[in-house]
């Protein structure tokens, strides 16, 4: 992770492309390997995600401050984060029971953030250059994590199980 930030910070994209890609594939592949022999961990559940989330964020923020993504999309994707960690960790705090199966939307938000990352790379390093589909993915991204977050304080706050019901 370190390596990609640096690799992103000194505008090296075609390395820092090819890395970014090569931890998506290493982190499918884990996946795959996981469910397919059954070692799948309670401390791996949680970990995986929480890494893919710093890996993507760490590509948003960098991207940001580097003029490749907007300001108001970094802001959205880093609250919808803040807000599921946080209230993750407040229901925890009072007892509750909360299950952490990502949503449809989530997980389709989470595949808009990784193409979008993927192709602005891909455009950096010169292989691509697809304005049309950043423009549409950024459009994308933004509603997904709105959609998203609204989602989890539904169901953490009102669903069947959510601290309203309680």
């Amino acid at each position: 992770m370190p390596i990609l930030i640096l690799l992103l910070k000194n505008e090296y994209f075609e390395p820092a492309l090819l890395l970014f890609v090569a931890a998506g594939v290493s982190d499918a592949l884990d996946g795959y390997i996981a469910k397919k022999y059954r070692v799948q961990s309670q401390f791996g559940a949680i970990l995986d995600p929480v890494a893919d989330k710093i890996l993507l964020v760490s590509c948003f923020v960098m991207l940001t401050l580097l003029d490749h993504l907007p300001f108001w999309l970094l802001v959205i994707v880093v609250f919808r984060d803040v807000l599921i960690v946080g209230g993750y960790l407040v229901l925890v705090m009072l007892g509750t029971s909360v299950q952490m199966r990502p949503s449809a939307v989530s997980k389709l938000n989470t595949l808009f953030q990784i193409c979008l990352v993927s192709l602005v790379l891909a455009r950096l390093a010169g292989w691509i250059d697809l304005s049309i589909v950043v423009e549409s993915l950024i459009i994308l991204v933004a509603a997904t994590s709105v959609l998203s977050g609204v989602h989890y304080v539904w169901v953490w706050g009102f669903g069947k199980e959510g601290i309203a019901k309680g």
